[in-house]
């Protein structure tokens, strides 16, 4: 198996793991807005923002950890 063929991962479930880890931040921050709407309560609002930002800058990381290794081993 050549460089190119070699797989991103070691681990043959760290993708499936992290699907998982944002599809559950992304739940919870719908719940926040659903609370939000419904109570009024501007902290679940605030709560919402937060686990959404911090879902995009994980988000990000993830990526740039992938494109990281694939630029690895082009070179």
């Amino acid at each position: 198996m050549n460089a190119a063929q070699q797989p991103v991962f070691k681990h043959p479930h760290a993708v499936l793991i992290f699907r998982w880890i944002v599809l559950l931040l992304a739940l919870a921050a719908v719940v926040c807005f659903a609370m939000f709407i419904g109570t009024g309560q501007v902290r679940y609002r605030a709560w919402g923002i937060v686990i959404v930002k911090w879902t995009v800058i994980a988000g990000l990381g993830f990526f740039a950890v992938l494109i990281l290794e694939r630029m690895v081993t082009i070179l």
